[in-house]
């Protein structure tokens, strides 16, 4: 036991010994430990600078993919945003538009008050482009009849014929089966405007029996004259697009552009007078 302790005494002194040599050793200058040491960190110090330089590379990495998700996300916020404003402005200019078709219709009941205003949809209408001759839901059940007028709140459309129980047929003021009295509103000179077969295809109608005095010119407007027991006085049949130049009542002649886009045609009102539960037309025939 007591060698045992003996061998570990001497160990420890031995240890201790070489411990303060290296240390002596070491503060010198040109020791050769030191030299070691240098060429150690030399050898070392490119290992050292990769990984410094590949742990700021993978930490930029994350931070550039961190950036990137938030602005994606961002991105995707306003892309929401967006898309629900232009959704609310749709839906805004949709109100206006009809708010401005109700304002309209107003003024409509104001000027024709003897009547009540039954609208309707456009439901069926003959082939081709323009709505000369349509359908809609409207019928003899609504108190609908013949020779009922059919507007919309930019002008004179036409006029009820057939009405079943549950919808009815319309002929359009540009369709070559229409006939309508109108006046010239800047002179009140008395016209007759009807559906030509070559204008039809344009969306136009003709203008006839002009009187050779009258002053008729590109831009005027037509209106209904309330002559032949149909048309109430007032309603808006078009404007005058171009003129003939013959001076001859019987061949003189001018083209009407409608009021009405008779392309585009969804909804309508009749014409029901208070009064008559059977048309205006149809009482006096």
């Amino acid at each position: 036991m007591l060698h045992l302790f003996k061998n570990k005494l001497f160990l420890l002194l031995i240890a201790t010994i070489i411990i303060f040599t290296v240390i002596g050793i070491s503060a010198q200058q040109n020791s050769s430990i030191n030299k070691f040491s240098s060429v150690f960190s030399v050898v070392m110090s490119p290992l050292q600078q990769f990984f410094s330089f590949s742990g700021q590379k993978i930490e930029g990495s994350l931070t550039f993919f961190n950036d990137i998700k938030a602005l994606k996300k961002e991105n995707d916020d306003l892309k929401a945003t967006v898309d629900q404003m232009q959704k609310d402005n749709r839906e805004l200019a949709v109100y206006k538009e009809e708010n401005q078709k109700l304002k309209e219709t107003l003024n409509l009941k104001d000027e024709f008050n003897d009547y009540d205003f039954v609208g309707a949809n456009v439901i069926a209408k003959d082939p081709g482009n323009w709505f000369n001759v349509f359908r809609i839901d409207r019928g003899g059940s609504d108190g609908i009849g013949n020779d009922f007028p059919v507007i919309t709140s930019s002008g004179l459309v036409g006029r009820v014929i057939n009405p079943d129980p549950t919808s009815s047929k319309v002929v359009s003021i540009i369709d070559v089966d229409s006939v309508v009295s109108g006046i010239i509103s800047k002179n009140r000179y008395v016209v007759v405007v009807k559906g030509d077969i070559t204008l039809k295809d344009q969306g136009l109608c003709r203008m006839d029996y002009i009187p050779a005095e009258a002053d008729v010119e590109v831009g005027d407007t037509v209106e209904t004259s309330g002559l032949g027991g149909i048309f109430p006085k007032g309603i808006i049949i078009g404007r005058v697009k171009a003129v003939s130049q013959s001076t001859s009542e019987l061949d003189r002649y001018a083209v009407i552009d409608p009021a009405v886009d008779f392309k585009r045609l969804e909804e309508v009102f009749i014409l029901k007078n208070k009064t008559n539960n059977t048309g205006i037309g149809s009482a006096q025939k």
